[in-house]
């Protein structure tokens, strides 16, 4: 049973139409030619792959702040927040975790907070992993309160071929460390802008796990006082 929960993990409901079309033209696939079919029976395996939302263990320390995102860091540099989110208008330290086809796109809450505000912007589709997507692909952002005055920006971003991002959270819920808030489909990335007097614990080019790697660590004075579920 552990090696099936292994191998095995389970899907997010977000996949099940998506599956349900590979596997109807796998069907398909088959009638035509058993390449074919068997071709498609592999991207079938690889959709529901890559709607895979396997359960996180999210470290209880509430000081932590962790991977929004499965996938590689890829920029580490200081920006200033998307200007929708009525954040003030100066540089924070951004850290974006670019998010490949083989990744799990199931976004994570990197620390427990309110959302005080929600925004969307359409955008265009460069390669995810460039500086420009940042401020020219679609993208939705969240502004989150932390308390001790604190406040953090988490923006998904929309890749080459990601052509949606879905967040399950609206301007008012309170979000415990670790607790999925959205998902991009097909290659996308997302940035986390922290405060000022916040450091990073990663590095360019580490591998991050959603909810259990540890992207930095609040100072005592701004320790968020929410506990996980």
């Amino acid at each position: 049973m552990d090696m099936m929960r292994t191998v095995i993990k389970p899907m997010h409901r977000e996949g099940i139409r998506f599956v349900a079309i590979f596997a109807a033209a796998t069907v398909l696939l088959f009638m035509l030619s058993t390449i074919l079919g068997w071709i498609g029976v592999i991207l079938t395996i690889w959709c529901y792959y890559f709607f895979r939302d396997p359960e996180r263990v999210t470290p209880d320390r509430p000081s932590v702040m962790v991977s929004p995102a499965d996938g590689v860091v890829s920029l580490m540099e200081r920006a200033a927040p998307p200007p929708e989110l009525g954040m003030p208008d100066r540089p924070l330290m951004r850290i974006s975790v670019f998010m490949n086809v083989f990744n799990c796109h199931v976004n994570r809450t990197p620390i427990a907070g309110e959302i005080l505000k929600v925004a969307y912007r359409p955008g265009k589709f460069f390669n995810a992993s460039l500086d420009k997507a940042s401020a020219d692909n679609e993208r939705m952002s969240l502004r989150v309160g932390v308390d001790g005055g604190q406040e953090i920006a988490v923006v998904q971003i929309a890749g080459l071929v990601a052509r949606r991002i879905v967040c399950f959270v609206e301007a008012g819920d309170t979000l415990t460390t670790g607790e999925r808030f959205g998902l991009i489909r097909f290659g996308s990335r997302v940035d986390v802008y922290i405060p000022d007097g916040v450091n990073p614990l990663v590095s360019v080019g580490q591998t991050m796990i959603a909810g259990e790697t540890v992207l930095a660590e609040m100072p005592p004075n701004a320790t968020p006082g929410l506990d996980p579920e």
